[in-house]
């Protein structure tokens, strides 16, 4: 073998099969591909591709590293001379429906890097593999890199949001100690040396062969640079300048930024740094691109920056994102204070948050740049880009400044329209008394305008909060007249509101009426194209099914309404459809489901304002029916959140999950301790609703969930009954409520009662859940915290937390403790499997 060359399917012909025995099945199906960067994913995926053949259409796209991804970017290259629906110019709303009719013959579509994606990409992608069950012969691949994305990280909640969906997961390790003594066979380089160098990633070890003896690297950048060092300083210089673009690049651009053109890049071509597409140009592997990059002087960077941004602004078929890219690299900031808020209000018009976000952000520290009408507008943009963010508080802070400005303006129609934002951002930031205060200034300020669009506007928000604080009946004629108001003023959006919140109040009060309005301000919303106002319209028709108890049409409710948001990228109203599935699931004896989805949300969302209540009450009401001692935290927290945030709706989720821990605990007092302050607020429907639900109260109701079922048949006070009610419990991990039933039997005299609790304890003394004893039986295969949380589908955080109880449950000093403690019981995989 020669030196610098590697086979390219060196320790992965097995990984190779298994995608080739997938595609050959025949069922429409997804693979990820992970693995650090430059162990190979690309490789794989190019192995693949040459192995297909003609055998099935294969379709390639790449997302980027910008600092504003392109919005689909990835998605139109690979569709590119495909001859289908997207080889054309597509208007964004209808692109989700023209991919999946490129899905009507047999296609494999590969997306790599996906760990860069825009929000747009994301959500497209999520509506393709969840309809992939539909589409026999149909292959989606996805690359990332498992390192470069944390709990936080957009693709950790996209990959939870599909927990649901099955797919194949290929994890990529480093090559092996003697696959790099094969490798370097040959070369003169000492085998271990290069092992103990590059860690057996492949890309390392090639650019390190590539280079001579005298210049072995320490780091993949020393390996880059000492290979470009034996080009020519014209070559050098050209590189410099290709760095600095984070993708592909047209070769027009390239041709008018160089000072040789591009014949200053044939010498890298020869080499391998690298390769040509058609007509766009780009780095074999951005960590080439990136070493490069990195080294360049702070100076240099931004002057590179600059050239191409000059050659991009005279060409008027340049998007955006670009321009800001390049603008922001170079510190032009007169660019990007006219191209950061286009690019902005494009990338939210089309579903892309996160990206609007960072483009708002980018303008930011120039916002005193801008005249006074500007920066208000600027500061109500980012407001709004927060608030979906879950940023409630910096939300309500920069609410706040643009409140400010526009009153320094005396700009009373922008002043109220922003207000009425401001109230809602301090509503789902948990200070409901605030949101109530600047609505009721919303609506004096409305009646200066003289414009009946914002006076319906205002009118319509203030009966809003009437409802959400409780106020029903006292809402519902305040919301008809809004509705009028609105009509008349040709306010579609406060229309379909208006029908939203009126069906929240009828339900409040018991009429199945509000069922119909809430749908009939889904489809009204959806006709007009209020994008809103349909995801809100999901939002609380999901809230009153639950509430009803009409878990089949909760289930549809929310199928469609999570497709929805996330396809039109509504987090916040993502999170609190998500807490209502947990919910079901909670309800349906989906245990596990349930609190996977609610750690899921816990550890990925930092703000979660007036929704803590309900997602650390839903979590608590779970961990009290394992017996988990975390539960009592969770839900005292939930009943303090909920006083503070002064929202009845909260307290009566809070009060009713805090009142079942109580008694499974035999705590009484305290449910005592809330009682009062509950039975004070009776007169609100929704707290009214929960008290009839709470144990101990008349009229507790139990449905027909497994667990419910499981207490109902143990109220009977007949022993069989009894007995079945107890293997229930058992069968479902709810040790508390069998301990209640054992003690029961017992004080009836019963003369056998079932030990499978206390036989459990044998082989888990510490009284572990089901996920702990997952987690544990991991630990002793000496995994680290993210390896367990891969193999599990869990944030690392989730399996920290697990971790640290189980070292306090077995009394473990250490990690080593708890797996030999796992091993004397028979509880490592190894055992299992004998």
């Amino acid at each position: 073998m020669s030196q610098g060359t590697m086979t390219h399917v060196w320790e992965r012909e097995h990984q190779v099969g298994e995608l080739l025995e997938l595609l050959r099945d025949g069922t429409g199906s997804t693979v990820l591909v992970t693995g650090e960067a430059g162990v190979g994913k690309t490789t794989l995926v190019r192995e693949l591709v040459a192995r297909i053949g003609s055998e099935r259409r294969v379709l390639i796209g790449s997302c980027d590293d910008f600092l504003v991804p392109p919005l689909l970017q990835p998605i139109r290259d690979a569709f590119r001379g495909s001859g289908g629906p997207m080889d054309r110019p597509v208007p964004s709303d209808l692109v989700f429906d023209a991919v999946l009719r490129e899905f009507e013959q047999p296609t494999v579509l590969i997306v790599e890097d996906v760990h860069w994606a825009d929000d747009a990409t994301l959500d497209l992608l999520r509506y393709v593999v969840r309809r992939l069950d539909q589409l026999p012969g149909s292959v989606v691949v996805l690359t990332y890199r498992e390192d470069s994305i944390d709990t936080r990280h957009p693709l950790r909640a996209w990959l939870g949001a599909l927990a649901d969906v099955p797919m194949r997961r290929i994890a990529l390790s480093p090559l092996s100690r003697a696959a790099v003594g094969a490798i370097a066979a040959g070369s003169g380089r000492d085998a271990d040396e290069l092992y103990e160098l590059t860690g057996g990633n492949p890309f390392y070890l090639t650019e390190v062969l590539a280079g001579t003896e005298e210049t072995i690297p320490a780091t993949v950048v020393d390996a880059v640079l000492s290979r470009i060092r034996r080009l020519s300083q014209e070559s050098r210089a050209a590189l410099e300048q290709l760095s600095v673009f984070p993708s592909a690049v047209d070769l027009r651009y390239l041709d008018a930024v160089l000072d040789s053109g591009l014949a200053g890049l044939t010498e890298a071509e020869e080499i391998g740094l690298l390769e040509t597409s058609g007509d766009r140009i780009a780095f074999r592997h951005d960590l080439a691109r990136r070493a490069i990059e990195q080294a360049l002087p702070p100076l240099r960077r931004r002057h590179l920056n600059g050239r191409v941004l000059k050659v991009m602004l005279a060409c008027p078929d340049v998007h955006r994102f670009r321009l800001v890219h390049h603008a922001v690299e170079a510190g032009d900031i007169e660019t990007v204070l006219a191209q950061a808020p286009l690019a902005a209000r494009e990338a939210s018009r089309a579903g892309s948050h996160r990206q609007a976000l960072t483009n708002l952000q980018a303008v930011l520290p120039y916002a005193d740049r801008l005249v006074l009408a500007e920066r208000a507008g600027l500061l109500d943009a980012y407001a709004w880009e927060l608030h979906i963010a879950h940023r409630f508080g910096e939300a309500v802070e920069a609410g706040d400044q643009a409140v400010r400005l526009f009153e320094q303006l005396g700009e009373s129609t922008a002043l109220a329209e922003t207000l009425l934002r401001q109230s809602r951002f301090l509503y789902m930031a948990g200070d409901t008394p605030a949101a109530v205060q600047a609505g009721e200034r919303a609506v004096e300020v409305a009646e200066y305008t003289g414009s009946p669009a914002v006076q319906a506007s205002a009118a319509a928000s203030r009966a809003m909060l009437m409802v959400l604080t409780g106020a029903a009946r006292e809402a519902i004629p305040a919301l008809e007249l809004a509705h009028d108001r609105a009509v008349e003023a040709g306010r579609t959006d406060i229309d379909a509101l208006c029908h939203n919140y009126l069906g929240v109040a009828w339900c409040d009060l018991g009429s199945p009426f509000g069922f119909t309005q809430l749908r009939t301000s889904i489809e009204l919303a959806r006709s007009t194209g209020d994008y809103e106002a349909v995801a809100r319209g999901y939002t609380n028709l999901a809230e009153m099914l639950y509430r009803g108890y009409r878990w089949t049409e909760l289930a549809e409710c929310l199928r469609d309404g999570l497709a929805y948001v996330r396809e039109h990228g509504f987090g916040s109203h993502a999170y609190n459809l998500e807490v209502h599935q947990a919910l079901l699931d909670l309800r349906l004896g989906r245990w596990d489901e349930a609190e996977q989805r609610l750690r899921q949300l816990l550890d990925t969302v930092d703000d979660d304002g007036m929704m803590s209540v309900m997602s650390h009450s839903a979590l608590g009401r779970l961990l009290a029916r394992r017996g988990d001692p975390d539960a009592e935290r969770l839900l005292v927290c939930a009943w303090e959140r909920g006083l503070e945030q002064g929202s009845h709706t909260g307290q009566g989720y809070a009060a009713f999950a805090l009142a079942e821990w109580a008694w499974l605990n035999d705590q009484t007092d305290v449910w005592e301790s809330i009682r009062d302050h509950v039975e004070q607020l009776s007169d609100i429907p929704v707290v009214n609703q929960m008290m009839h639900l709470l144990p101990g109260m008349p009229g507790w109701q139990r449905d027909a969930d497994p667990y419910e079922e499981a207490l109902r048949l143990a109220d009977s006070g007949e022993t069989e009954s009894m007995l079945r009610a107890l293997e229930i419990l058992d069968r479902m991990g709810a040790a508390p409520a069998a301990a209640l039933v054992r003690r029961r039997l017992k004080e009836l005299g019963a003369l056998r009662i079932p030990r499978g609790a206390q036989a459990r304890t044998r082989k888990n003394p510490g009284g572990l859940t089901d996920r702990q004893l997952d987690v544990l039986v991991l630990l002793t295969d000496g995994l680290t915290n993210p390896q367990i949380a891969a193999e599990l589908v869990l944030s690392v955080r989730t399996v920290d937390r697990h971790v640290s109880a189980i070292l306090d449950r077995l009394g473990a000093g250490s990690r080593r403790e708890a797996a030999a403690a796992a091993r004397s019981l028979g509880l490592s995989r190894e055992q299992q499997s004998a």
